[in-house]
C-alpha cells in the first residue's frame, strides 16, 4: 500500500511546527508543507478543513491529525507508523 499524503499546515517560526517537522523526519516521512505566514487565503483554507486556526495542522491521507502535540501522542501510543505507512 502506498503511503499516504501527508499535509501540514506551518509558519516559520513555529516552535510546535518544528517539533512536528522534526519527528516526521525522524520517521522519515515525507510530507508538504502549506506556509499560513502572512497567507490569510491559506490560513482560512487551513481554518475550513481542520476548524482550527493554531499551526501547525497536520494532515495524513484525509484523516485531520490535529497538532504538534496530537502528532506526538499517536507516537507514543505506537500509532503512527502503521498511519504513516497507509494501514
Amino acid at each position: 500500500m502506498a503511503a499516504p499524503t501527508i499535509e501540514m499546515y506551518t509558519t516559520s517560526w513555529c516552535g510546535y511546527c518544528e517539533r512536528a517537522r522534526q519527528l516526521l523526519d525522524r520517521k522519515g516521512a515525507v510530507y508538504t508543507e502549506i506556509s499560513v505566514e502572512g497567507d490569510p487565503a491559506r490560513r482560512a483554507e487551513m481554518s475550513e478543513r481542520s476548524g482550527r486556526r493554531t499551526v501547525p495542522q497536520i494532515f495524513i491521507g484525509a484523516r485531520h491529525v490535529g497538532g504538534a502535540d496530537e502528532l506526538t501522542e499517536l507516537e507514543q501510543r505506537g500509532e503512527l507508523d502503521a498511519l504513516l505507512a497507509g494501514a
